[in-house]
This record gives C-alpha cells, structure tokens and sequence, in this order.
C-alpha cells in the first residue's frame, strides 16, 4: 500500500513560482510513473504533467507546457512539479498519483493511488 504527502502549495502573484513535492512510501516508487492532476471546485480531475518509472519521459498538458516541470529522485522517493510564469488559472487544488504503470500516464482513470491535495492560488 503506498501512501503520498504533497506539500509546497500555497499563495503567489501571477508570475511567480512555487514547488510542489510528493512523498510516497509504502510501495517500490521507482517502478511506477507519477503524474500531477489539479481540480476546482465543480469540475473534474485534469492532468496537468506525468513521468517516467525512471524519470526519462515526462508530459504534460498543452496549458502548462514549457512553463511547469517535472522531476522525480527515486533515491528520495519523491517527485517534483516546478512551477513558473503562474497564472490565476493554474490556481486549484494540486493532486499526485502513482500510476499503475512504468510508462508516463496522462488518464486519471489509470492512477491507483493519490495524496490528499495541496491547494495552490495564484493571485492576478
């Protein structure tokens, strides 16, 4: 059973950065792709960025492409979502999962595991 613990949330100006972590324990980390989602209230889950069992591949959503990243250190079992250029959009309530795959996973649907959210809010 694994469990995840985000953490790094919190408010900013739009334009700022912040970084959000994802602890996990409890189940081998390295074998499995992670992925970041985000809700607001009323809508559903959407995926925001996913990598790698190894870190080698990652994708993200055409709404956050080359302004977010994200990392992983299997050694620390700990996955990373830098965040720049934010926007008052990006603000919601910012999920990690592990997938029930290696390979990088966008669909929520594939995720079996999930932390319980770290709320980001990005002020215009």
């Amino acid at each position: 059973q694994v469990q995840l613990v985000e953490s790094g949330g919190g408010l900013v100006q739009a334009g700022g950065s912040l970084r959000l972590s994802c602890a996990a324990s409890g189940r081998t980390f390295s074998s499995y792709a992670m992925g970041w989602f985000r809700q607001t209230p009323g809508k559903e889950r959407e995926f925001v960025a996913t990598i790698s069992s190894s870190g080698g591949s990652t994708g993200y959503a055409d709404s956050v492409k080359g302004r977010f990243t994200i990392s992983r250190d299997n050694a620390k079992n700990t996955m990373y979502l830098q965040m720049n250029s934010l926007k008052p959009e990006d603000t919601a309530l910012y999920y990690c999962g592990q997938s029930r795959w290696s390979t990088v996973t966008r669909g929520s649907g594939n995720y079996f595991a999930w932390g319980q959210g770290t709320q980001v809010t990005v002020s215009s």
